[in-house]
C-alpha cells in the first residue's frame, strides 16, 4: 500500500500551477501576492507633525530651559488638510495639529504640553493670532515626521508570496498601490455522493443519514482560502455523478463517498476507467481513495465517512489547494504529549483527532476526541476536535507521555 505521504506528494504532481490576476486592493484580502508590491509615493508624501503643538524654528528655541523661556508670535495653523499659508520667520510660531503639514521654515514641534498659549484674537475667522510661550524643548527636529521616512517611492513594501491580510492592505493603500498582482483562488468542486443522503429540513427516511459533508468541505475550502463550488449530492448513479463533474467551470474537484470496493461504489466504477487512480492507502481513517485528472481537471476522491473526509482532506486536499494559490503546500508537524492512552492499527500511520489540553507549563498535551479510536463516522464528536496526531504504522497502543508528531487544523 501507498503511505499517507507518498499519495500526498502524488496528489500535488496534479496541482496546476498558480494563475496570476491583477486585482483591486479592496478585492485582494486573502489571495498571495503573485509579484512584490511597491510604493507609489514616499510615505508620509510630507513632512509633517507628530503631535499637537507649535511649529517652530530650532533656531529660535534651541536655549529654552526650566528658567528661560521663549514667547513666539503664532501668525497661522497647520491642520490636517488644510496646510499654513504663512511662511514662517524668526520669533514665530504656528499652530499644527498630528498629521498637518510642517509650514515653510519650520523644523521643529513643540508639543502643546510643553508650551503656554496667550488668549488670541480672532483674525477675520481665520487662524488666532497671540503668542505662545515654550517652556520646554526636546532637540531639533522633535516631533517631526519625514518625507519618505516609512517608504520611498519605488521601494518594496510587500513581497511577493504573501497571503495578504488587511495591515497588508493598509501599507499598499498608504503608499498608492490601488491595485496588486495576485494568484487567483481555485474554484474546487465539491460532490458528495449516496443514496442514503437527504437535505437537510427533510424528514429522515429508513437507512437515511443528513448529507454533512458538503458543509464540511465548503468550509474547509473556505479556510483553505479556495472558492466552493456544489456540485451535489447526487445519488449512486454512474450517469449522475460524471454529469455532475462535467457541470460546472472549475479548477478542482472533491468527491465524497464510493470509493471503496463494494457494490455501490459509484464515484469508482464511474472514474475508474476515465484516468482516476484508486487505491489503498496505509492509513486509519482515509485507506481508500483516489486521485487523477478528468478532461484536463484534477480529481480527488475521498471516501464518505466524515471524520475520513477531514483527515483527507487535511492530508490531500489542502496542500494541492494551498500550492494552486502560490503557497507552501506544507504546513509543520510539531512534537506533544500523548495525555490518554489509545489504540492504533498495526500496519497504518493513524491520524487521530485531538484535543489539546494544556497540563503543564511546558506546553500542551493531545488527547482523543472521538473516542478510544479514530472513529471515522463520528462527526459530532469531530466538533471538539483541534488538530490532528500522527501514530506511526509500527505502534498499535499509544501511551500516556508519549510523543506523538501533531498540528492543529488549518481552518
Amino acid at each position: 500500500m501507498r503511505t499517507a505521504d507518498e499519495h500526498a506528494e502524488a496528489a500535488l504532481e496534479l496541482a496546476p500551477k498558480p494563475v496570476a490576476i491583477e486585482l483591486a486592493l479592496r478585492d485582494a484580502l486573502g489571495h498571495v501576492t503573485a509579484a512584490e508590491v511597491v510604493a507609489h509615493t514616499d510615505s508620509p508624501p510630507f513632512d509633517n507633525s507628530a503631535m499637537d503643538g507649535f511649529a517652530v524654528r530650532w533656531s529660535d528655541v534651541q536655549g529654552v530651559t526650566d528658567s528661560a523661556t521663549v514667547r513666539l508670535a503664532i501668525v497661522d495653523e497647520s491642520r490636517a488638510g488644510v496646510p499654513a499659508k504663512a511662511v514662517l520667520a524668526p520669533g514665530q510660531a504656528i499652530r499644527i495639529m498630528t498629521g498637518a503639514p510642517m509650514p515653510a521654515g519650520a523644523d521643529t514641534v513643540v508639543p502643546v504640553e510643553v508650551a503656554d498659549e496667550s488668549d488670541s484674537v480672532e483674525n477675520g475667522g481665520a487662524a488666532g493670532i497671540g503668542e505662545v510661550t515654550v517652556c520646554e524643548v526636546r532637540a531639533e527636529g522633535a516631533h517631526v515626521r519625514m518625507r519618505g521616512e516609512d517608504a520611498r517611492c519605488g521601494d518594496r513594501v510587500i513581497a511577493a508570496g504573501v497571503e495578504l491580510a488587511a495591515r497588508h492592505l493598509a501599507a499598499a493603500a498608504a503608499v498608492g498601490a490601488g491595485r496588486v498582482t495576485v494568484f487567483r483562488s481555485p474554484r474546487v468542486g465539491i460532490l458528495s455522493t449516496g443514496d442514503e443522503l437527504a437535505p437537510l429540513g427533510a424528514e429522515l427516511g429508513a437507512g437515511q443519514i443528513y448529507e454533512s459533508n458538503s458543509y464540511l468541505l465548503d468550509g474547509l475550502v473556505r479556510g483553505a482560502g479556495g472558492v466552493p463550488v456544489l456540485l451535489g449530492p447526487v445519488g449512486d448513479s454512474v450517469p449522475d455523478v460524471l454529469a455532475a463533474i462535467a457541470s460546472q467551470d472549475v479548477d478542482l474537484v472533491v468527491t465524497t463517498g464510493g470509493v471503496s470496493v463494494g457494490d455501490y461504489d459509484v464515484v469508482k466504477a464511474a472514474l475508474a476507467g476515465a484516468g482516476v487512480d484508486f487505491r489503498s492507502i496505509a492509513m486509519q481513517p482515509g485507506k481508500p481513495q483516489g486521485l487523477g485528472i478528468v478532461d484536463g481537471v484534477p480529481l480527488l476522491c475521498l471516501p464518505g465517512n466524515p471524520v475520513s473526509v477531514a483527515v483527507s482532506f487535511e492530508m490531500f486536499a489542502l496542500p494541492v489547494i494551498r500550492s494552486m494559490r502560490g503557497l507552501s503546500p506544507l504546513r509543520v508537524w510539531q512534537s506533544a504529549e500523548a495525555g490518554a492512552p489509545w489504540s492504533s492499527p498495526a500496519g497504518r500511520e493513524q491520524f487521530m483527532p485531538v484535543r489539546f489540553i494544556t497540563q503543564r507549563s511546558d506546553g500542551d498535551m493531545v488527547v482523543p476526541a472521538t473516542g478510544a479510536g479514530a472513529g471515522s463516522h463520528l462527526m459530532a464528536r469531530l466538533a471538539m476536535a483541534d488538530g490532528l496526531a500522527r501514530v506511526p504504522a509500527a505502534t498499535t497502543e499509544v501511551q500516556a507521555g508519549d510523543s506523538l508528531m501533531v498540528r492543529r487544523f488549518a481552518g
